[in-house]
């Protein structure tokens, strides 16, 4: 690839990741304004992205610019060190989603999960009290049992529903408990429940409580948490390959420079 096009190349890529930099920052920044105490414990970790990929694209802007070797050597060792951390968090990521689905239950088109069906990280971040804690009271300031109640208006309305992991795990106690519906957020509890399932006792009513400290909540969290860790590792195959590009062209932008260099 001729220096021409290479530093061409490596200009206008990172002119855009600096502006896509600029979004992550600016989102990072309005994050941190929400009134959502679970939205801000996010912004650190998004500002730290947006300033990386800004830093990283300011080296490969000025080294193409300048066609500086310096420059364009510190933004491919960055570069290699970003891919291999893609690397080994992808594969960590597919590894530790392996394990876990839902379990169908008769006269239910939703799943219900169980905790010990998920990799041992999970368990570990999940049982954790600080984590639950702090976990817990998102799930109870998002409200998603209170409009249960809401969406479906009757008892059989609730059964034919698709249920998200969470809505079934936190929001009801497993159907093993036998407790019946009064509505879609209220069981009756006078039932004596035979199951030995812990999940049992630990369900109330109350708002602030529900199934929030039962096991089947922690394991539709983990299922959640497992889909969105897919798609991020789905992302990150195509970033990987993207970046790998980009790469490349950086190394055929600095071993030009560094030719006509030697020329000079």
């Amino acid at each position: 690839m001729g220096m021409g096009t290479s530093t061409f190349v490596i200009r206008w890529v990172n002119l855009l990741t600096m502006l896509l930099a600029v979004a992550v920052i600016i989102f990072g920044v309005w994050m941190s304004t929400h009134n959502d105490g679970c939205r801000r414990s996010l912004t650190f970790p998004v500002l730290a992205l947006g300033g990386f990929i800004f830093l990283i694209s300011i080296i490969g802007f000025l080294g193409a610019c300048k066609r500086s070797v310096a420059l364009l050597w510190i933004y491919l060792a960055v570069l290699l060190i970003v891919l291999i951390a893609i690397l080994v968090f992808t594969v960590l990521a597919f590894i530790i989603t392996n394990n876990g689905s839902g379990h169908s239950n008769p006269g239910l088109r939703y799943k219900e999960y169980k905790l010990n069906d998920y990799s041992s990280w999970f368990l570990k971040e999940l049982n954790n009290t600080n984590n639950w804690k702090r976990l817990k009271s998102c799930l109870v300031k998002s409200e998603q049992c209170r409009k249960l109640s809401k969406k479906y208006k009757t008892i059989k309305q609730l059964k034919s529903a698709e249920l998200t992991p969470i809505e079934a795990g936190c929001c009801r106690p497993p159907s093993e408990c036998g407790y019946p519906a009064v509505n879609a957020s209220y069981y009756d509890l006078s039932f004596h429940s035979i199951s030995s399932n812990k999940d049992c006792k630990l369900y109330k009513n109350l708002r602030t409580i529900k199934c929030y400290n039962c096991d089947s909540c922690k394991a539709g969290v983990a299922q959640y948490m497992k889909t969105e860790w897919r798609l991020v590792a789905i992302f990150n195959v195509v970033l990987f390959v993207v970046l790998s590009m980009v790469y490349f062209v950086g190394c055929c932008a600095r071993r030009n420079a560094a030719s006509n260099q030697s020329k000079a």
